[in-house]
């Protein structure tokens, strides 16, 4: 056996064990799995054979000898290397430059080697089916061409074990397609994987065994070809999980109107080139595209916190393009943002506080301008509740929270609006399957209820499932509309990044 991590524990200060009596095989040429929901414990036995945290107990054996890593550089040493989920790369460099950045090659020992460098890499991508210039600025590459240099990086350090963490969460399916024939290729090539992923059909379609964790514990190990997404889903929550069929819901008048808007960056460059769209009563209408092409710009100008340089947003009749954040809202806006740490909550708040954000105006919470801190209270304790948010007490600090439980402290902070527009970024970002069940459930709801609701996620599938109708976007502008009769995957990829519809794999 190639690797052996044997009753691994790691318990931390705060009392969350983490890992118990952990015990995972990896054999030569396998690429073994590991899924769990968020907090399973899946990252943190990776960190530990990576050498980012050491374990209060058990050991780690590769090829039949013992090893204490204190540090990534003495995993690397034994030929174990990581591919982030965050990408570790220098923007301004060069491909090449990235790849060998720490052990770059010499000229005379002492001058960076910088054609050799682009050589050596250039033969590594060719030798793995990793096709890349060298040349290329990473800034300037697509975030498929920048995960594969983040996979060279690996190789050149010669590694034989590799880690992937999520490495398709920011993929269009094409290149979900390209990664999973990598992954192959290297298998064949003498390599041996562990693929962390919540991504239960990328698992079954790649990995040779699963591991599934579920509260810090190793609850089955099984081999993909006598397993099944539904048997695999079912252990990492404890309980079976159902295919809702979500119900058609009648449409109403239209609440978001956006025309012709754009916008420009502090250096003049185009974010938004005449984006239109619009969002009616009783529909999710979702937004696809590869993070970084003006999802994020559009929807900051939605609620408020950019101003268009062109163009014109209506929500509800009314013309909200110059509006201030406060007045959309009272236009009948909420907003789960995009970034939950940032822009979603304030970390030294309280709960409380925290909860009351867009609600404190409103008649209850506060009087003469004093916030009412016993009625909010009273009010969030019963929504939290139902949202399952596990929490100590509504005065403890909301930076205290994990994340899945802030996140999903922001959806129902938003939701309770009961606005007439719901607009939802990465709504089930780092939330376990159980609690993205349960806010898919509360967003069809919603808009059963009459709600227009427009849903941003980085996850396809999350798109596909919700939408009535989907806009994709590329490089700031609509590269298309699909109807959910009439989308799918492939289609839909395509349109992600810059084809036309018909553009489609013979």
């Amino acid at each position: 056996m190639l690797l052996r991590m044997k009753h691994i524990s790691k318990r931390y200060s705060n009392g969350v064990l983490a890992n118990d009596d952990v015990s995972i095989d990896l054999a030569e040429g396998e690429i073994l799995a590991i899924v769990g929901e968020n907090g399973a414990g899946k990252s943190t036995i990776m960190k530990i054979l990576y050498g980012l945290e050491q374990p209060d107990g058990g050991e780690i054996i590769i090829r039949g000898k013992p090893m204490v890593f204190h540090n990534p550089q003495g995993a690397m040493r034994q030929g174990i290397g990581m591919v982030q989920q965050n990408f570790m790369l220098l923007p301004p460099f060069t491909v090449a430059e990235n790849v060998v950045y720490g052990n770059e090659p010499r000229k005379w020992g002492v001058f960076f080697d910088r054609k050799k460098a682009r050589e050596e890499v250039r033969a590594l991508s060719e030798r793995y089916g990793l096709a890349i210039d060298p040349d290329l600025i990473v800034k300037d590459c697509s975030v498929g061409i920048q995960q594969r240099c983040e996979i060279l990086k690996v190789l050149y350090q010669n590694a034989g074990i590799i880690i992937f963490d999520e490495p398709s969460a920011v993929l269009t399916p094409q290149e979900v397609d390209r990664l999973l024939k990598t992954l192959r290729l290297l298998v064949e090539a003498g390599k041996s994987i562990i693929l962390i992923t919540h991504k239960l059909h990328e698992v079954m379609a790649v990995a040779d065994r699963c591991v599934v964790m579920r509260g810090g514990r190793q609850v089955a190990t099984l081999r993909t070809g006598e397993t099944s997404v539904q048997e695999l889903s079912s252990l990492m929550v404890g309980r079976m999980l159902t295919d809702k069929v979500i119900p058609q819901a009648e449409k109403g008048g239209c609440v978001l109107d956006v025309k012709n808007v754009s916008l420009t960056d502090a250096y003049g460059q185009p974010v938004l080139r005449g984006c239109s769209l619009h969002v009616d009563s009783g529909e999710i209408v979702g937004i696809a595209g590869v993070s970084g092409n003006g999802q994020t710009e559009l929807l900051h100008m939605l609620v408020g916190l950019l101003e268009a340089d062109g163009g014109e947003i209506r929500l509800n009749g009314e013309n909200t393009t110059a509006m201030d954040v406060r007045s959309i809202r009272d236009a009948g806006c909420a907003y789960v943002p995009e970034d939950r740490n940032t822009m979603g909550a304030a970390h030294e708040a309280i709960l409380t506080e925290t909860l009351l954000m867009g609600h404190q105006y409103k008649r209850g919470m506060n009087r003469w301008g004093v916030l009412s801190y016993r009625t909010a209270e009273n009010r969030f304790a019963a929504l939290l509740k139902e949202y399952d948010v596990r929490y100590s007490s509504l005065r403890q600090k909301t930076g205290e929270l994990s994340g899945g439980n802030l996140q999903k402290l922001i959806v129902a902070r938003e939701i309770s609006h009961h606005a007439k527009l719901l607009i939802a970024s990465e709504p089930t970002r780092g939330v376990d399957i159980g609690a993205m069940e349960f806010i898919h459930n509360q967003l069809i709801e919603q808009r059963s209820n009459g709600a227009a609701i427009l849903l941003v996620s980085s996850d396809l599938s999350e798109i596909l499932k919700l939408s009535d109708r989907i806009y994709v976007m590329y490089k700031g502008a609509i590269n298309g509309e699909v109807m959910r009769e009439e989308a799918d995957s492939e289609g839909i990829g395509i349109l992600m990044m810059g084809g036309a519809p018909h553009e489609r794999a013979v």
